[in-house]
């Protein structure tokens, strides 16, 4: 992989949001749940499809803080409109687990 300058990183916008409602997605074409995701005062609540359904419920998910991209461009995902990218890493079956942090923080919140 090739090597980026701090500057690109930066470029990069990651911040921790907190689930406000989360619903099965069953017309999506892969097993998904429709997320929706408030970033605190200055971003607000965007939403996103992500196909997390091997480790997660919808109930249980409202409330969880996760870790998002949340400047790149709206993507349309079959009927819904995803607004940012929710950041994850397979397990060893290749099946995505959230990534958030470890104890509460405010949503909003930019990744260092």
């Amino acid at each position: 992989m090739a090597e980026i300058s701090f500057d690109d990183f930066l470029k990069v916008d990651i911040r921790v949001g907190t689930v406000t409602r989360a619903e099965p997605y069953p017309e999506a074409r892969k097993p998904a749940i429709k997320l929706w995701v408030d970033f605190g005062d200055e971003i607000g609540e965007r939403k996103s499809s992500a196909q997390i359904t091997k480790h997660y419920d919808p109930e249980a998910l409202v409330g969880k803080q996760v870790m998002a991209v949340v400047n790149f461009p709206p993507r349309q995902i079959g009927k819904f409109m995803s607004e940012i990218l929710v950041l994850g890493l397979p397990d060893a079956d290749g099946e995505i687990v959230l990534i958030g942090p470890d104890q509460p923080v405010p949503s909003g919140g930019r990744m260092h």
